[in-house]
């Protein structure tokens, strides 16, 4: 016991040191910002194609013996080559062909001024129609020759995890404002949404911010790996195609308000509560007034109307459904969400992934920001006393054991 106690003394000094540098160079680091603008936030790009291909590699390494890795890594290296030689190959046919083109147009320009006035007269009225040839030609072509990037599209990674008030829909419109910048014909988007929904303008925004990927032209794949309800399911439904994992939640196409009331216990209390407003429905239920049965109909119907464009937006979204099963306000798991038409195929956002590295190339897209030096210290010394006074349990309850 006394070892423990001067355990303890010893401890609570250092927490105490701990704390108070933690304020002192907190209130430092504050008087030095405080006429600052905070750090703005910054995109980071992960390849995950090479991040995969490295984890391949090293696997290969351990199981295979040295001979067959070697041969293994001479033909990944063949390969690479002959793509790139290929690619350059694509390019310069690419160059020459929009060579040609100008070359010809040219010619077709330098022809006309030789013309007579009585020639130019006539030419002048043909230039819309051969113009329009010549766009339709560079057109063809431009289509018939492979890109630069050989018609690998690349597949873009976003995350979105879901609360209440869906606060990443800012990071979210910080993402997609990026890949719509970059992105270009082919490319395709997957956003791995995880959401039991929660506040219905919030979530307007967040589906909203998923339209602008599909007025860019670009295909928008949402993955579900565990739920996907209400205001998420809102969000989801913008997408040309849905994943889902077998036993994600899916659906909730519904609209629910709660608010206790505590009028009575005012009441018993000989509490008086007063609430002014001007306008008849300004307020329907309240926490502390007497609610009445009009503004009890009221607020329902004010449920139904939401409830109904919710319906529209899914059916604009997704007009195969049939809302008169799924819009029920009920969930489903995801094989079942299948059958009614809610996903259009099972499978996890990781499947989807490593099939898409084997294509072409995945990159993640994630908007971060750079908490500021108060914030950081709090957690810190938080995960230090946390851990602190998880040592100092740990060690009471061996200290018992010890002695029983």
């Amino acid at each position: 016991m006394e070892f423990l106690a001067e355990y303890g003394m010893f401890l609570a000094k250092a927490v105490t040191v701990i704390v108070a540098l933690a304020i002192v160079i907190g209130l430092i680091a504050s008087a030095g910002q405080k006429n600052k603008k905070q750090a703005e936030g910054h995109i980071e790009v992960v390849n995950l194609s090479e991040e995969i291909r490295e984890v391949q590699d090293d696997i290969q390494k351990e199981i295979l013996d040295e001979y067959a890795y070697k041969l293994l890594h001479k033909e990944r290296v063949k390969k690479e080559k002959a793509e790139q030689k290929e690619k350059i190959k694509q390019e310069k046919k690419a160059a020459k062909a929009a060579k040609k083109n100008k070359d010809k147009n040219n010619a077709v320009e330098s022809t006309a001024d030789e013309t007579t006035p009585a020639e130019k007269q006539v030419a002048h009225a043909d230039d819309d129609s051969v113009e329009m040839e010549t766009e339709q030609k560079a057109d063809t072509k431009a289509s018939s020759e492979p890109d630069s990037r050989d018609n690998k599209s690349r597949l873009f990674i976003l995350d979105f995890d879901g609360d209440m008030e869906a606060s990443a829909v800012e990071n979210l419109r910080e993402e997609i404002s990026a890949v719509v910048s970059v992105a270009e014909a082919g490319d395709q988007v997957l956003l791995r949404l995880e959401s039991p929904g929660g506040m219905v303008h919030a979530y307007g925004l967040a589906a909203s911010q998923l339209a602008r990927i599909k007025q860019a032209k670009l295909e928008l794949i949402i993955a579900v790996d565990q739920v996907a309800a209400s205001g998420g399911y809102m969000m989801a439904c913008v997408a040309d195609r849905i994943l889902a994992a077998p036993f994600a939640v899916v659906g909730s196409i519904g609209v629910v308000a709660e608010l206790p009331n505590f009028h009575r216990l005012l009441q018993h209390n000989k509490v008086d509560y007063e609430q002014h407003t001007a306008g008849e429905y300004k307020r329907t239920l309240t926490m502390f007034a007497q609610n009445s049965d009009k503004a009890r109909e009221k607020f329902k119907q004010e449920l139904e109307e939401t409830h109904e464009l919710f319906k529209q937006f899914i059916s604009e979204n997704r007009a195969s459904l049939d809302l008169k099963k799924v819009a029920t306000g009920e969930h489903w798991y995801g094989a079942q969400a299948l059958e009614l038409g809610l996903v259009d195929e099972l499978g996890t956002s990781d499947d989807f992934i490593l099939k898409k590295s084997m294509e072409g190339e995945v990159f993640r897209v994630r908007y971060e920001v750079r908490k500021p030096l108060s914030e950081r210290l709090a957690f810190s010394v938080h995960s230090a006393l946390e851990k602190t006074f998880l040592s100092l349990w740990q060690k009471s309850i061996e200290s018992k054991l010890f002695k029983s």
